[in-house]
């Protein structure tokens, strides 16, 4: 019946010489390091000073990680974190017996909501600016951050579609998942994808118009382009746990459609943003 199919027999590991060293690592690396110089390049050409930089990136780094893991816990499996509350900040297993797991469980969703988060607070306590000043700054980079991440996750044989009779259908041989031999979406390599193309329309966005000085317009377009993609993806994806099987809509889709709503109502607010700018400055010359 399947005839045509790329076979994913990707080892996720680079190499273990005690300790294991793989590709979702290495490429999460790649995320924060390119991300860093694009966001130096826009600092520099502002003026800005970099020690603003280095601590924007630690307080990305924190809130990413842990917003992405209270999002998993919180959204995905709160049956089970909130009876062990521990495991939700520790990278073990207290119950069969103790094993140490790493942080296994993510959530996107999670990640974005620590961020915006962890720039608030940037805004507060460094640039003392508003919080969409920042934020149409980091996203841009953040936006190939997710593809990166979303690469790893294909490494990993993570995040699998549904089965299809596509000729570019993966068989992913060390999913884990019953029936490895059908071949399945690339629902990993779909959203990094989107992801990329996101990242270069919000980079000719900040430097090819003249968006940048409606402050909030970039942030919000990210906001449409990313969760966008993602609510249109989870339709060929595999649902994450299985209680989510019988939704009409799984929990990405649900978590996705509030970041879109604010993602138009950003583009709108900022216009409005400009327009007090402008009438301001007016008054000043009068």
């Amino acid at each position: 019946m399947f005839s045509l199919y790329i076979n994913w027999n990707v080892n996720p590991e680079i190499f273990d010489i005690g300790i294991s060293v793989r590709y979702y690592g290495l490429l999460f690396a790649l995320a924060f390091i390119f991300g860093y110089k694009i966001e130096e390049k826009i600092f520099r050409s502002e003026g800005l000073p970099m020690s603003w930089l280095d601590k924007l990136w630690i307080y990305v780094a924190i809130a990413t990680i842990v917003g992405a893991r209270l999002g998993h816990c919180i959204f995905y499996d709160w049956t089970y974190y909130s009876a062990h509350p521990l495991e939700m900040i520790l990278p073990v297993r207290f119950t069969p017996e103790f094993k140490f797991t790493g942080y296994q469980g993510l959530a996107s969703h999670g990640a974005a909501i620590g961020i915006i988060a962890g720039l608030w607070y940037y805004s507060k306590k460094v640039s003392k600016k508003s919080i969409f000043w920042i934020l149409d700054r980091a996203v841009i980079p953040i936006a190939l951050a997710g593809f990166f991440i979303r690469m790893g996750n294909l490494m990993n044989s993570e995040i699998v579609g549904l089965p299809t009779e596509l000729p570019w259908g993966f068989r992913f041989v060390n999913s884990g998942l019953d029936h490895p031999e059908l071949p399945r979406h690339p629902a990993q390599l779909y959203e990094a994808l989107c992801y990329l193309v996101s990242f270069f329309v919000l980079m000719y966005l900040y430097w090819k118009t003249s968006v940048k000085k409606r402050m909030g317009f970039i942030f919000g377009s990210f906001l449409i382009l990313i969760f966008t993609a993602r609510f249109v993806i989870e339709f060929v994806k595999e649902v994450q746990e299985p209680w989510e099987a019988d939704m009409v809509l799984d929990m990405g889709q649900i978590l996705s459609i509030p970041f879109i709503l604010v993602g138009i109502f950003m583009l709108w607010y900022s216009g409005k943003l400009l327009d007090s700018g402008n009438n301001a400055a007016k008054s000043l010359k009068k």
